[in-house]
């Protein structure tokens, strides 16, 4: 019996939130919703938890064992990675993960292993943000008030629920899967990329003018591979919306062909 046949399900890491834990909260715990999980599950794939290590060998063996990798939503990037130290009132609107910046260096430090492995990423949320930042971009810290005149982006209220439309570029991985040049995402940020890391290209904008995609921007004559990041979350509309749940199957299969690759 091959290897691929005793696996069946292409294996999906998913770099998972870190909470406060505990009955006064001085613990931490590995926080992963079952929307995620069940996306994946559904999409024909097996979600794997990331350790919460900063280990580097511990980071390079979790990819080499997956045959793809999930960089999930949660609390803002440290802004000292991506630029000079914020003034106060912006300061004040950033909400730090509470682990001390531990996510932030692992999941760096995921993006560059899964980057040197060349597989297939798939990164939602503060993951497109980080993605970003980890391979030389900016973000906005806070946008109403950086940007006041920008949508209101952070509808906690409306999480589950499609509240505006973004443009996608035509022939993105991003476009093609969806089958639209316009979408209709859910949003709950504050935060944004600013400016785009070199490696990365803009496949969705929203109306008044945030990144809301990005995907890997292949050279001339460099093979097709599989890195799109949203800002949106398309785990919380998979149920209603097709085009929300061909991500995932996208994803998926890329991590099919990934295992295939390396058989």
């Amino acid at each position: 019996m091959s290897s691929h046949s005793r696996r069946q399900l292409p294996r999906v890491l998913v770099s998972a939130d870190t909470e406060r834990s505990g009955p006064d909260l001085t613990e931490r715990a590995t926080h992963l919703p079952e929307a995620y999980q069940a996306a994946i599950l559904e999409a024909g794939g097996l979600p794997l938890a990331m350790p919460a290590t900063i280990s580097r060998p511990v980071i390079a063996a979790c990819v080499d064992t997956c045959d793809g990798v999930l960089l999930t939503g949660g609390e803002d990037v440290d802004p000292r990675i991506y630029g000079p130290e914020l003034r106060p009132d912006l300061r004040r609107k950033v909400n730090l993960t509470p682990d001390h910046g531990r996510r932030d260096y692992r999941e760096m430090l995921l993006i560059a292993e899964t980057l040197r492995r060349r597989k297939p990423l798939l990164a939602i949320c503060r993951g497109h943000q980080v993605l970003n930042v980890a391979l030389g971009g900016t973000l906005w810290a806070d946008l109403p008030t950086q940007i006041p005149t920008a949508l209101n982006h952070r509808r906690m209220d409306m999480r589950r629920e499609i509240v505006h439309e973004v443009r996608l570029t035509p022939h993105s991985i991003l476009a093609k899967i969806t089958g639209k040049l316009a979408l209709g995402v859910n949003s709950t940020h504050h935060q944004a990329v600013r400016r785009v890391a070199p490696p990365l290209r803009v496949t969705a904008v929203s109306s008044d003018g945030i990144v809301e995609g990005l995907e890997w921007n292949a050279g001339a004559g460099e093979a097709a591979w599989w890195v799109m990041s949203v800002q949106f979350h398309p785990e919380r509309l998979v149920d209603r919306y097709p085009e929300h749940q061909a991500i995932f199957r996208a994803f998926v299969q890329a991590c099919v062909r990934s295992c295939n690759l390396r058989l």
